[in-house]
């Protein structure tokens, strides 16, 4: 593998003449890996290629952007259970991952995946996983609860969060009462669950930096949380630990993707290469980092790492439920519940 981190001459020289270079713009959440500062400037002095973001806050806010800014952006972080919807819409490329020097780390499970290709095509190069599950404050807790249940334990009353997403609040249900996330079968128990968990709700969290200040101030004893997000906030010093309690966990796969308006695909796809370079994730895992889909980025970490000391411990892996799409029926329906459970709180 040519590790997308060495300079060779000709890379050199473009970035000096700065012929042929682009402007390469990324929609993507705010602080998730893409616009790191040591990343982007070794980025523009290989390529000659700048990058500018722009961010969404949530990934229907993703999709409108897509749908109405046509050729604003080059690439996307979709999370793959949107992207079917965003591929049928006609929002994204297909990507030439012949081109992409890395892809090759990606195994098949992730790259053959019906979220991230369709008709042979890929239309999203699988970049992270990880899961959705809880985290707790290190200075409330010793040892870590291994349940679920804590989030509902009255002694943490008015110290529990939880994200104010209607799915993923109603997938923490599913499997708070043993049901699939996929496929939840009796939402009326779902429902009531989530009802009972409301009176020992702190506040809702919007954002990692949300997250982030609301622990730091020590108001949070446990809140639902990512694996990602827990690994870069526990780097900062928070006193955080993730749990992928006996119930289970959420699995999800987020993706970088080419707008289908994109101007400037030939350098996208450069930029997407980059992200996917195992030399790139060793260093971003370092300062806490989802896990990486590309297998050979994983196998390069210390064996004292989250991602490969946790996520990949089979037995954890094995209680892991990865997300499907979620019809726009179920999601209305999801969204119904969820707004009227914080009417009541």
């Amino acid at each position: 593998m040519k590790s997308a981190f060495l300079l060779s001459l000709s890379a050199a020289a473009l970035a000096a003449s700065g012929a042929l270079a682009d402007e390469i713009r990324v929609l993507n959440w705010q602080g998730y890996g893409t616009d790191l500062d040591w990343s982007l400037k070794a980025f523009e002095e290989a390529t000659g290629n700048t990058v500018v973001h722009e961010y969404f806050n949530s990934e229907q806010e993703m999709l409108t952007k897509l749908r109405t800014n046509p050729g604003a952006y080059d690439v996307v972080l979709v999370n793959a259970i949107y992207n079917p919807q965003a591929t049928e819409e006609g929002l994204l490329a297909p990507v030439d991952t012949s081109a992409l020097e890395n892809y090759a780390g990606i195994p098949a499970e992730f790259a053959q995946s019906d979220l991230v290709t369709e008709g042979g095509e890929v239309y999203g190069v699988p970049w992270t996983w990880g899961v959705t599950s809880f985290a707790v404050n290190t200075q409330v807790f010793d040892p870590a609860p291994g349940t679920l249940e804590v989030l509902w334990d009255p002694a943490h009353a008015g110290r529990v969060s939880i994200r104010d997403d209607a799915v993923e609040a109603m997938q923490i249900g599913a499997l708070a009462t043993g049901q699939g996330i996929n496929d939840i079968q009796d939402l009326d128990a779902v429902q009531a669950k989530l009802e009972a968990l409301m009176p020992q709700v702190r506040t809702f969290w919007g954002s990692e930096n949300d997250w982030n200040q609301f622990m730091a101030a020590g108001e949070f004893d446990v809140a639902t949380y990512w694996s990602g997000s827990a690994a870069r906030s526990a780097a900062m010093g928070l006193p955080v630990e993730f749990v992928v309690p006996k119930e289970g966990a959420i699995g999800w796969l987020d993706s970088l993707a080419i707008p289908a308006t994109s101007e400037h695909k030939e350098a996208a796809a450069q930029f997407i290469d980059w992200m996917i370079d195992p030399e790139f994730y060793v260093k971003w895992d370092a300062e806490g980092a989802p896990a990486s889909a590309n297998a050979e980025a994983a196998a390069a970490l210390d064996e004292t790492a989250f991602n490969r000391r946790v996520l990949g411990d089979p037995e954890v892996a094995a209680r892991v439920q990865f997300q499907t799409p979620v019809d726009d029926g179920t999601r209305q329906k999801y969204l119904e519940i969820w707004q009227a459970l914080k009417a009541a709180q």
